[in-house]
């Protein structure tokens, strides 16, 4: 009997990354299958730890449309940003797109960010939005991100870091070396390329449930691109420890002077407030060493990315971009 034909790569690959997702992937799904893409995609569905049924949900999705739908089920919940490492590493395509499970982003801007990034020969097209259908809070929070990353990485000024994103197949290869367990997907790609571009899209409000984004969320994600990508916060815990000594020397000076020239020295509420504002620099200043310190450690003791329990594969699939040894399960 002869061997089968090799699967061709698809041109496009879909990763989607799911948390408390049920009711909104397959609608999602659905969509981007209907889509005429030119040389063929496929999608691949993250279920990161979700608490609800997702994970079945999106199961029941391989082998119902046309393009080959493959899911991976992460061993417990590891962050958006791990979760879309997990994806990469699946994606077969020339080109990957990744995007939230909450259509919010139109299906339909799918084609027009994948030939806008074809057709103009960029490594990664960040789309931005007239207005941003989310809460207030976290549209100011998504501001704050982007204004830090504005000062900490190499990136365009003004460059908003969408979550909906295409990516050349050459620049997914370089992000998915990074093995370290609190990825920056925004940072690794900055890393990478030069070759970025922007694309004007729509963004809808969310049909229903709420954002999985907590407060917490976002300050771990904050995290993650302030310290794994940055010694910037050293440099200015450096800076206000000179500055606070350069203080520290003027007001001894000053009380000094005021000994010799027969003063009174300062009392006990500005010798408070000055020890009560040295104390807390250097506490932020230890904070942040620990930090850094920690995350060294994590790493270096093999703290994992993601763990993925096991993958759910269409046999039309293409072969992935990086094997990951464990047992994957075939859907007929």
């Amino acid at each position: 009997m002869p061997d089968r034909l090799p699967i061709p790569k698809p041109a496009l690959s879909i990763v989607v990354p799911v948390y408390n997702g049920a009711s909104s992937v397959g609608p999602l799904v659905e969509a981007i299958a209907a889509l005429d893409v030119k040389g063929g995609h496929e999608i691949v569905l993250v279920v990161d730890g979700s608490p609800d049924n997702s994970l079945e949900v999106c199961r029941g999705l391989i082998g119902r449309h046309r393009v080959p739908v493959t899911v991976l089920d992460l061993a417990r919940n590891f962050g958006e940003h791990n979760a879309v490492m997990a994806g990469l590493r699946q994606a077969a395509g020339d080109y990957v797109i990744t995007m939230d499970d909450d259509l919010q982003n139109p299906p339909e801007e799918v084609v027009r960010l994948f030939e806008h990034a074809r057709e103009h020969e960029l490594d990664v097209v960040y789309t931005y939005y007239a207005r941003k259908e989310h809460a207030a809070w976290r549209n100011l929070g998504s501001r704050f991100a982007n204004w830090c990353a504005d000062q900490v990485l190499d990136k365009p000024k003004g460059l908003y870091l969408s979550s909906f994103r295409c990516m050349s197949a050459f620049v997914v290869q370089q992000v998915i070396r990074y093995a370290g367990p609190y990825p920056y997907v925004d940072g690794l790609l900055l890393q990478s390329t030069k070759r970025i571009g922007t694309l004007l899209v729509k963004h809808l409000p969310r049909a229903e449930g709420r954002t999985n984004y907590t407060l917490r969320r976002l300050v771990r994600l904050w995290l993650a691109m302030f310290l794994n990508f940055s010694v910037m916060p050293l440099r200015i815990a450096t800076v206000a420890g000179m500055a606070m000594s350069g203080l520290g020397l003027l007001g001894f000076l000053a009380v000094l002077i005021e000994a010799v020239t027969g003063g009174t020295p300062p009392g006990w509420a500005s010798l408070m407030a000055t020890s009560l504002l040295l104390a807390g620099v250097q506490f932020v200043m230890l904070g942040i060493v620990g930090e850094y310190l920690g995350r060294l450690y994590l790493t270096a003791n093999g703290k994992p990315q993601s763990i993925v329990r096991q993958i759910h594969r269409d046999p039309r699939a293409g072969a992935p971009r990086e094997a990951v040894p464990m047992r994957a399960v075939a859907n007929d």
